[in-house]
């Protein structure tokens, strides 16, 4: 099947698909939760999502271009699930979220397929597959729009792959009492297998492919590989839900590395971004024999899932909807959500504060209302070789560079 033609099969016309924001039954606020995070975004009470413009900038795509999609959706007059929110557009058409969003990638994806300079066509098919997440974001559990962007998404990424300067190796792992998922190895060209590797925990509301940057511009040019899978209930992992065991799947794949040739098994390392590290930090108590370090940014261990004054602020609407798409619990009240949350804990579980023997690296920004200092601090504090990086809030996009650019350096020497 031509690829210019794959998403007239997967969007075929309907008004009668479930909107993003209905999909999980809690009581949700009528004005949105008020809310900065540097990973996150902001809220704003006229949208259900939050709108993270550091991460698709550093992503890579134009941020006047990120303001012409969301002013398209701002400007509709369809019919929306909530008249107070403009990301609530009923049916894929004009104004839709997942619309707008899609036919961005189209447009890219076009210029991808009339591009002669395989560089370049390249970068065009990565700014497809960028958009087609974004159109599937946040990803929730039975939201079929979103799962076709995705597919879109993960065909755009193979693409670029295909004519950009490295490697990609799509690899299944078995899973233990379920199907099967599917990971993607990134190479970096100019070294020689098998090459040291950074395996990546991502946050709850992106997809494995949305980590290209990372790999591009701070672990390739040090030789590094990068390895990454969907985490429980999203993307490939769609049929494993996440559960308090949150490290389950990457443990299973940590123990499938010896097979693989490409990746040098004596040399890896995790890295993982906000709930991510989560699964990151598990994975350095309970696989300190397979890894040389864990790095984490704004981590989620144990204050927004265990801290009840922490809990009892605002906390967005399409965060916890996140949190709830992913345990499978799409229809609990909000007490029984963070009741739940709190098993969650590393620190309830008993690791985190126990000393580890695996280097862990944590960052942080001060101020982060889902991720305070004091986090980061019980994460190194539990390290034997810790290290605590704070990362400037302004400006915001060069603070992130720096600190990513310190992790890639710290990840590099404890893989020598």
């Amino acid at each position: 099947m031509a690829q210019a033609n794959l998403s007239e099969v997967l969007f075929k016309p309907s008004f009668k698909h479930a909107e993003t924001s209905t999909l999980v039954s809690r009581a949700h606020h009528t004005v949105g939760a008020d809310m900065h995070s540097p990973l996150e975004g902001d809220t704003d009470c006229n949208w259900y999502r939050m709108l993270n413009h550091l991460l698709w900038t550093w992503r890579g795509i134009d941020p006047l271009e990120i303001s012409e999609v969301l002013a398209r959706i701002a400007a509709s007059n369809a019919e929306h699930s909530d008249e107070h929110l403009l990301d609530t557009v009923v049916g894929y058409r004009n104004g839709n979220w997942i619309y707008e969003w899609v036919h961005q990638g189209m447009l890219w994806q076009q210029r991808a397929l009339e591009q002669e300079d395989p560089l370049v066509g390249g970068q065009y098919w990565l700014n497809a597959a960028n958009l087609y997440s974004i159109a599937g974001y946040p990803h929730l559990k039975g939201d079929v729009l979103a799962e076709q962007a995705e597919v879109l998404s993960n065909r755009a990424y193979q693409e670029a792959a295909l004519l950009l300067p490295y490697q990609l190796k799509e690899l299944e792992f078995a899973i233990e009492g379920g199907s099967s998922i599917t990971g993607f190895l990134h190479m970096p060209d100019g070294a020689q297998a098998p090459y040291p590797t950074v395996l990546m925990c991502g946050s709850l509301d992106t997809l494995q492919t949305d980590y290209h940057r990372l790999f591009r511009d701070y672990l390739a040019p040090h030789g590094i590989a990068m390895l990454t899978i969907d985490m429980p209930s999203i993307g490939s992992s769609s049929k494993w839900k996440l559960t308090q065991d949150s490290s389950f799947l990457h443990q299973q794949v940590l123990a499938q590395l010896p097979s693989i040739a490409w990746i040098d098994h004596t040399r890896v390392c995790v890295f993982g971004f906000r709930f991510g590290a989560n699964v990151a930090v598990r994975l350095a108590y309970l696989e300190s024999n397979r890894l040389r370090g864990v790095a984490c940014v704004a981590p989620l261990v144990h204050s927004l899932l265990c801290d009840t004054k922490r809990q009892g602020q605002p906390v967005p609407d399409m965060y916890m909807d996140v949190l709830a798409s992913r345990m499978g619990m799409a229809n609990a009240s909000d007490s029984v959500l963070k009741t739940e949350l709190n098993r969650y804990s590393l620190k309830t579980q008993g690791l985190l504060g126990r000393r580890c023997p695996t280097p862990m690296l944590s960052a942080y920004w001060e101020g982060d209302p889902l991720s305070p200092k004091e986090e980061s601090q019980l994460i190194v504090s539990s390290s034997l070789n810790g290290k605590l990086i704070s990362v400037p809030r302004t400006p915001v996009y060069q603070g992130f560079h720096q600190s990513l650019l310190q992790i890639c350096d710290w990840l590099r020497d404890k893989m020598r």
